[in-house]
This record gives structure tokens, sequence and C-alpha cells, in this order.
């Protein structure tokens, strides 16, 4: 008989036939709003609700408590705050993941999230304790992965600074906790173990030594159940999911002790371990400990950049808001010495701004009224008033976080050799383990259980899981204050093997900064008038050699539609009349009939050229000055070895100009997108390229070379092409990037040399039962020490 509704309580309505199994059985339910959220649950794998619960769900409150808080971020107004869509339309979210200690933990994280239909990208970093989630919205809801992420062990959530900086000030809290009572556990039960180890009592008084034994074992306890709780926890997530991770083998080591040590004390036979027990959970705490510590200062960096955006903002009516409500268009006043809330753009006031939290460099920059300016730089002198552009998740720093994170999810071949070797490491330890216990059982068994817990302990290969990510997070975060954006994770890993240069000239070699400084006209069209004609065409263009017309265009657009034409110049129509500007094969068209400009030679001189209907009517001389500290790049280059080459656009007059003052050989003028892109697929097969650029018509050799870069003074579709961003001016940072590449390498290949070489020297040791199990978690704790802090050394 049907007494109610399974998931509420109440009366099943006549002629009402919903049930859904749960737990094997087939449950009837009282309607549609109970059969989806028992189907919710049922699909999300969490029927251990319907086990463990007290009493049914109230009709008001359907969904379980530990369900509605994943719920809400399925919400678009929740999701508005900290989800993004990717140029593919996918979703996209960062995520602190709260317990991941190992490479183990984001192996089983990526495997199984991988598994569900929608998923187009998990990567997990183990070092920022983040993960960044692809999704199809349409496929999969955010809510599913999450609760799934949960299901494994471990808690996510959308990634917020302040939140991440509470939860890591509430770990810490939590890890002295643990830390000092194995701490005071220690110091007790080593008083009472020296006196049992130095035979102090004799045979008569055996019954005070049981005491000892007894009070050692209460003292022990706690350190069992709390101090290691974290161990056990990381450990039963491995086994769970059928994989091996750092904790398993530490976790059977305290496990067999405490076993072993309560069967000697209740039955008064052989010896007890509690004094590894405690040193145990002391020493592998600590390290835990020192371990956190120097990772969180390895990621702080990038964190620290959110921080400096204001909490609050005011507005020009004077009211006080919170920065992260500002839409776009929302107009705020900034006083000197004020952080700036948002992106946007300035409407009123003229001042300095310290933008080098941004750039790399401390020297402070003049901007002025329709001048753009980023959320987290500091308003220097002057009162300013900017017109909101950006919402907070769009604002450049925002974006340049992602980007970093982006970088650091993916992870070199080396990385993931590394992670490999360490999973299957661990397998091989337990396996050496059961020998050795094996072993001395038959020749030694008094000895057989000490000298197997120091095999599990000392060779656990902690040090081996952490040697590559620290180092990368830590170079990672000290190219961000150089002033450079990685955007993939390969960049460290090619920037060392570059052999070959390729720049671009205009806005990279030199300062962008164009000026018209001769005009010729050819035609019955006054200076006025071809300026004019010339600034309208250059109006729908981007890149630096369009400044100059910038003073002379019209009030209203004159021509109706321009092509661009990227690498040979612009193209429109006005009153029937066909005008073109660019380079002179282009606007005179070698598809007409018309012969060529009889001075030609003449005018060599001359960069860019104007005609109508395929009549030169006007030629334009420009000069582009050097940046300052493009001479010393490129000789720092040559003296390393590495082969430079400059491609440019421009006419070979001034390409040979400029190559001659900079000493460049290599040298290929009056080069379109494509002829770029061909270039490079015909250099040597062992060259490999750095491409530095910064216009649309780089965009293609930028996304076909090895490696590159492109500068933020440069166009969208070339910054999206490059694999780096440098964010300022200085080019000699890319010298310094590539010398921190070097050491990076240098670094990430001392940590793996020491962490195997350690493993190597120990494993012997302890397996002959040289090493005690003390040593043995010293040794281990300290090898994993080192390895951060010699990450570490990338921050200086």
């Amino acid at each position: 008989m049907i007494q109610g509704c399974y998931h509420c309580g109440e009366p099943i309505p006549e002629k009402c036939n919903l049930s859904i199994e749960i737990l094997g059985e087939s449950r009837h339910l009282c309607c549609a709003g109970c059969e989806a959220v028992a189907t919710m649950i049922v699909e999300n794998n969490l029927t251990n609700y319907y086990e463990y619960r007290t009493q049914p769900a109230q009709k008001s409150e359907l969904v379980p408590q530990h369900l509605k808080t994943l719920l809400l971020y399925d919400h678009q107004d929740i999701q508005d705050d900290f989800v993004r869509e990717n140029a593919q339309h996918h979703k996209e979210i960062v995520l602190s993941v709260d317990s991941v200690s190992c490479a183990a933990c984001a192996w089983l994280i990526e495997k199984q999230l991988y598994k569900q239909n929608g998923v187009i990208t998990i990567e997990v970093n183990i070092t920022t304790q983040r993960a960044l989630l692809v999704w199809d919205d349409s496929q999969v809801k955010l809510s599913h992965l999450l609760t799934l992420m949960h299901q494994l062990g471990y808690k996510a959530a959308p990634f917020e600074v302040d939140a991440q900086e509470q939860h890591y000030q509430k770990t810490m809290r939590h890890y002295l906790y643990k830390l000092g009572i194995a701490g005071i556990a220690t110091m007790q039960v080593m008083m009472f173990a020296i006196a049992l180890y130095f035979d102090v009592f004799d045979k008569h008084e055996n019954s005070f030594r049981n005491y000892l034994r007894w009070i050692s074992l209460f003292i022990t306890t706690p350190v069992l159940l709390y101090s290691a709780l974290p161990f056990y926890l990381n450990a039963w997530r491995n086994i769970k999911a059928l994989t091996l991770g750092m904790d398993v083998p530490v976790s059977i080591a305290l496990l067999c002790a405490y076993s072993a040590s309560i069967f000697a004390t209740v039955t008064d036979q052989g010896e007890v371990y509690f004094e590894s027990i405690s040193m145990f959970t002391f020493f592998l705490l600590l390290g835990r400990f020192l371990e956190m510590r120097a990772r969180r200062h390895a990621t702080a960096i990038s964190s620290n950049l959110l921080k400096l955006i204001p909490a609050m903002a005011t507005l020009v009516s004077g009211e006080q808001v919170a920065a992260k409500t500002l839409k776009k268009g929302d107009a705020v006043t900034i006083l000197p010495g004020e952080y700036l809330p948002a992106d946007g753009v300035i409407i009123q006031g003229l001042t300095t701004i310290d933008e080098s939290m941004l750039t790399g460099e401390s020297i402070a920059v003049k901007r002025s009224k329709n001048a753009h300016v980023f959320a987290g730089t500091l308003n220097g002198n002057g009162n300013i008033t900017i017109k909101v552009t950006h919402n907070r998740k769009d604002a450049f720093i925002s974006n340049i976080i992602r980007l970093q994170d982006q970088a650091l999810y993916s992870k070199p071949k080396i990385a993931v050799m590394a992670d490999n070797v360490a999973r299957y490491f661990v397998g091989a330890i337990l396996v050496i383990a059961v020998m050795t216990w094996l072993y001395w059982h038959v020749y030694l068994p008094e000895d057989a259980l000490w000298i197997t817990l120091a095999v599990l302990v000392a060779t656990c290969p902690c040090a081996l899981s952490l040697a590559t990510p620290t180092a990368l997070t830590c170079s990672t975060s000290s190219l961000g204050q150089l002033g450079l954006l990685v955007r993939r994770g390969h960049v460290l890993e090619t920037l060392c093997k570059v052999n070959h240069i390729i720049i671009d000239k205009t806005g990279t070699l030199t300062e962008g900064n164009v000026q018209l400084v001769g005009t010729t006209i050819f035609g019955q069209y006054s200076t006025s008038d071809v300026l004019t004609y010339a600034a309208e065409l250059e109006r729908y263009a981007n890149h630096p050699l369009t400044k100059p017309f910038l003073p002379y265009q019209a009030k209203r657009p004159l021509f109706d539609s321009v092509k661009n034409i990227v690498g040979h110049g612009l193209s429109g129509k006005i009153n029937n009349q066909q005008w073109r500007i660019g380079k002179y094969e282009f606007v005179r068209d070698s598809q007409s009939n018309l012969a060529p400009l009889a001075n030609v030679d003449y005018c060599d001189d001359y960069s860019i050229w104007l005609s109508c209907d395929y009549h030169i009517v006007a030629a334009f001389k420009i000069e582009d000055p050097l940046r300052q500290d493009s001479k010393q790049l490129v000789d720092s280059f040559k003296q390393q070895g590495i082969k430079v080459t400059m491609l440019t656009g421009d006419n070979s007059i001034h390409a040979q100009r400029v190559a001659k003052q900079l000493n460049i050989d290599n040298l290929h003028a009056n080069m379109t997108p494509m002829n770029k892109l061909n270039f490079l697929k015909k250099i040597p097969a062992t060259d490999v390229s750095l491409m530095i650029g910064d216009g649309i018509n780089d965009a293609p050799i930028l996304a076909g070379s090895h490696l590159s870069i492109a500068l933020s003074s440069g166009t969208d579709i070339a910054k999206s092409s490059a694999d780096m961003v440098l964010l300022g001016n200085n080019l000699l940072s890319i010298i310094t990037a590539r010398q921190l590449a070097l050491r990076t390498r240098n670094i990430i290949r001392e940590n793996l040399a020491w962490a195997l070489g350690y493993n190597l020297i120990i494993l012997p040791l302890a397996v002959a039962g040289l090493v005690t199990p003390y040593i043995a978690v010293i040794g281990m704790s300290a090898s994993s020490i080192i390895v951060v802090s010699n990450s570490l050394r990338l921050l200086r």
C-alpha cells in the first residue's frame, strides 16, 4: 500500500502515477515538483541524501540545503558576475577548488569531468588551487559539474579574490590547530618513548611500562584522528577513483603503525610506534604548511592585482556606490591619489596615471580628455571624471588575470611527464613496500614494520609533483611584473629554443608616432582637399600610418563604403569616383591601362599614395622615429647568436634606412600578409621563430610562428593571434623574458634532478633498514620544501 510521497511525505492524489527508482526501488511521488527534484538528486548521484535524512523534505523546501547554492549558479543574473562567453560561444569560468594538494588530485578532477557531455575544457592548477572550466551550457549545467566535483571530495566555487583570501586564512588556521596538537603530542610521547627505548624499567616494573604505553596511546589518538585527517581524505578520494596520490602511502603508513601499536599495547607483545606516528604527522603537516605558504607567495602577485580596484566609487552626483556594481555608461569622479574603480574614458580633467601594475613601467603617463584609463591604476595629481566603458568582469585587469591563469592551466610536456611519473611512482612504492615487509618479516620480523613505514614515507614523490608547476607559476608571475602578458602555456618552453627573431618595422622597431612631413600634389586638387580625402579613407584603417591624417578628417564620413585590403591600402567611392590610398602599385592598379607616373623615381621617398580613378593625385612623405631600445634589442639578440630578420610592408627605401640604423642584415620589404606567411613557411625546419609585431597585416605570421609577441599598442586581432602581449613600451622586457625562461628551465631541471635523485638515493637505504621512520618523514618534507623554495627564486 502506498502511504505517501517518498520525497516530501504528503498524500499522493488519486490517478497520480509518478514514480522514480531510488536506492534500487521504485518510489512513488505526489507531484511533478517532487519528481523533478528527486530526478535531479538521482542524476547527480546524491541519493545518500535519502539514506541519511531524518525527515521528509518540506514542500516549501523541496531542494536539499546542500544543493541550493549549487543550483543558484545556473541563474543567468548570478552568472553575469563571474561567467564569460568565449569566441566559440562556450561559457568559461575560473573556479577555486579546495583540497587540491597534488597532481593526482588535478588528474582525478580532469578525468571525471571530461567524461561529461558538454565539457569542452577542464584544467586544474595545483599551485593556485584554481580550475579553468569551459562548457556548453546547452548540454550540461554548471550546477551539475560543481556537484560532480563535490562528489569527488573537492568543493568548487567561482573564484573571487576576497573569498579566496578568507578561505586561505581559514585553511591555514586549521592547519595550525592540527600542527599544534601534533607538536604537543610529539613532545609528550617522546618523553615516554625515551624511557621505553633505553630500558629504564626492569622486568619487575613491566606494569609501569604498560602504563606509559597506554598513556602514549591516548595522547596519539587525537593526532591520528584529527591532525592526520587531511591525508586520509586525500587518500580516500584517490582510492574511490581507482587512482594513486601522494597521500595513499602516507595514510597506509600511519594506519599500519597505529594498528600495530594498539595490538602491542593490548597484548603486551611487540613494539609500539606512537612517537613515530606523532612525529610523522607533525613533520608532514609542517612541510605542507610551509609549502602552502610558499605556493601562496607564488600566486599572490596576480591575485593582488584585483585588490587594487577600490571597493567604492563616487558617481558625479556625489553618491557612493560599490565599484563592482558600476555599469557601462556610468560617470565617476576620481580624486588625486585614488585608484580607478573601472575601465573608462576621461570626459573631464587632466592628470598623470601610474600604470606600473599593468605595464611594469614606473614612470607615470599623462592622460587628458578622451584618453582610455584602466581599473586598478593610480590617479596622480589631477581631478578627473571618467565614463565607464567596461563592467568589472570585462575590465582590462580582469582579462590580464584570466589570460595569465589560462597560461598556467596549460601544461608543457615536461609537466605532464612529471605528473605521470609521480602517479606511477606511487604504485611502485606500494609494491616495493610490500616486498620489503615480506623480506624483513622472514629475516628480522621485529624490524619489518618500521622499515616498511620508512619506505612508504621517505619515498613519497611530493617533490617530484611540485617540481614543475611551482616554477612555472613563479616565472609567469615574474613575466607579469615585466609587463609581458602570457597567453599560452608553451611560452617559457619555446622561448628557450628560439634562434630566429622576425620583427615588423612600423610600430614595433619604430615608435608608431608617425608624422606627416611632406605632401606633393600631382593633379588639380588642393592640398587641403587631398588631405581630407586621405583622412576619410584612413578613417577605416587601424594602423600607426593612419595617425597623421586624423586632424584632417571631416565632421561626417564622406565615403559610403570603404574596403580595407590588408597589406595594400584602402579603396572607396564618392560621386562615382574610385579613390584609393596606399602603396603605389595598389593605387594605380596594375590591371589598368594608365601609364605609370613619369617621375615616380623622384618620389621613391614617399610611402603613401592617393589616386582618383587610378590617376595619382598626391603623395605623402612620413617619418616614424626609432624606439630608443630597438638598437639594444637587436644587438642583444645578435650577440646571443640569434638570427634577426625584419619584415615590413613599407617600401624598400624606408626599410633599408631602418635596417641600416639597426644593423639588420636580413631585410624583406613591400611584404603583404601572405608574403610574410610564405616567408615563414620557407625558413629552415631547424629555425625556431619568434615573431614580434603589432598590425592586422602581422596577424597571420603571429599565429603561424613558433612563438609570437604583440605590442599592446597594436590591433586587437594582432594581440589575439599572439602568444604574449607586451603591455608597456619597453622592448628590453623581451630580452629579460628570454633570460627568465632560461632560468626557469634550469630551475625545473634542478627541481627534477633533486626530486628524482633524492628518491633514488633514499629508496635503497630505506629498504635496507638504514633509515629510521622519523628521518624518513623529515627527509620527505625537506625535499618538498627545497623544491618550492628553489622555484621561489624566480620571483626575485
